[in-house]
């Protein structure tokens, strides 16, 4: 299926090359290109990541997607310097946009479609305690792995009784080792029998919870050294993120404002009172800003908020209503789409926000996070960011600051641009949105 989409992708190219330049060998020799752009294809791997990987989207190939649709237009040139040497000169740009832009669109398109039509993967894990339920509850988050568990078999018990065979595995197409105290035997085990089954074995790692996910591992020659991320950023990164937050809300800001004006006017005509609602909430370093929404609530949504939730109550700093009865018709389609965030373009532009990063929250449950909850205020709130994209509102508080705690802790541009693509499918899906 993907080699058909990056068929069609290169078909698509064909077209390209026929509405740029009129001249007919030019053509040609794009038709005659399409066999090497599913060459090149499968030269960068693209064909090989979604057979082994749990977990492969195609955010994730973007980088070489982009090598993929360069080194592709480079030799569609060199043949068209042969058979149409007038010709590259005028559509090259035009083939780079077609050849990317449509295979991530096809691509992704296949990935569903394949989901869908093919039953998914036969999974067992083998380990106990939080580990193997933390696997559980990710394959469950994250229906995209296309995984199924058809049992958890503790440590002990699968080196023990034989489940570790050709027998005991019978019907499964991937292991997954999730063990507290990983055995050396356990491991040896599961990898020579998945060797000879041809079965797929993936291992989650149990210094996972002594490390952390703040780490990476380096070589001095063969000796392993665990570094660790205690610092911030780079300055010239932050500048990057800034100039991106920028670039990025001021095109979004002017290209959007005809759909912000018929939102105002939704609202407006839905429920009266004002359209935008503005909240209190914690910045960067817990420094109070006012944050701004499009309205979802009854206008005096604040005066009610005791009637469904006492925030002296809450177990937990943090609060999210499946079925707020305050919200209107109107708002509820708004938070299902994420509509309702477009007025903190605003916010992004006066820098009190950024694009990505963890979500603001109200100051009033800020001031009941410990010690060990406010490190998420180390940066910059976002619109976006790994709640979002990992899971919204179907996630605990511990397991939103896990992948919050990640992302501060490994954060890079290129971690903001992956997470604002994301973003995009997950507004679509409108999964775990209330």
């Amino acid at each position: 299926m993907l080699v058909a989409s990056d068929v069609l992708s290169a078909l698509l190219v064909c077209g390209a090359v026929q509405q740029l330049s009129a001249d007919r060998e030019a053509v040609l020799a794009a038709l005659a290109c399409v066999p090497v752009w599913v060459l090149l294809a499968k030269l960068q791997g693209l064909y090989d990541r979604d057979h082994r990987t749990l977990r492969h989207l195609t955010v994730d190939e973007f980088p070489q997607l982009l090598s993929w649709a360069l080194t592709g237009t480079i030799a569609l040139g060199l043949l068209m310097v042969v058979m149409a040497p007038d010709a590259f000169g005028g559509v090259f740009v035009g083939v780079f946009v077609v050849a990317i832009v449509s295979a991530l669109l096809l691509r992704g398109l296949a990935r569903c479609i394949w989901r869908r039509v093919t039953p998914p993967e036969q999974a067992l894990i083998i380990g106990d305690g939080s580990l193997a339920k933390a696997v559980q509850r990710k394959l469950e988050l994250f229906p995209d792995t296309h995984v199924q568990v058809v049992d958890i078999v503790p440590t002990e018990v699968a080196r023990t009784n034989g489940a570790i065979s050709s027998a005991g595995l019978a019907g499964v197409e991937r292991v997954i080792l999730a063990s507290q105290a990983l055995n050396e035997d356990v491991l040896a085990k599961c990898v020579r029998v998945c060797r000879k089954l041809e079965m797929k074995l993936s291992v989650v790692p149990p210094v996972r919870g002594m490390f952390g996910t703040a780490v990476e591992l380096r070589h001095i020659a063969d000796l392993p050294v665990v570094e660790y991320n205690t610092g911030n950023a780079a300055r010239s990164t932050l500048i990057l993120k800034r100039a991106l937050d920028i670039g990025v809300a001021l095109i979004a800001s002017i290209v959007l404002l005809p759909l912000a004006a018929l939102i105002a006017l939704a609202v407006r005509l839905g429920s009266g009172g004002p359209v935008i609602f503005c909240q209190t909430r914690a910045g960067r370093h817990g420094r109070p800003f006012r944050i701004y929404k499009f309205r979802t609530m009854v206008s005096d949504a604040e005066a009610r908020l005791s009637e469904v939730v006492s925030l002296d109550r809450l177990p937990e700093p943090v609060f999210k209503l499946e079925r707020d009865p305050r919200v209107t018709r109107v708002g509820r389609f708004l938070r299902h789409s994420s509509l309702d965030e477009l007025p903190q373009l605003v916010n992004v532009l006066k820098g009190e926000m950024s694009l990505v990063g963890p979500r603001p929250e109200q100051v009033e449950l800020v001031e009941r996070y410990g010690p060990e909850e406010r490190f998420r205020l180390g940066v910059k709130p976002g619109i976006t960011g790994p709640m979002q994209v990992f899971g919204r509102g179907q996630l605990t508080f511990e397991e939103r600051l896990a992948v919050e705690r990640e992302y501060i802790e490994n954060y890079s541009i290129a971690r903001d641009v992956l997470l604002l693509a994301l973003t995009i499918s997950v507004v679509v899906g409108r999964r775990g949105a209330y």
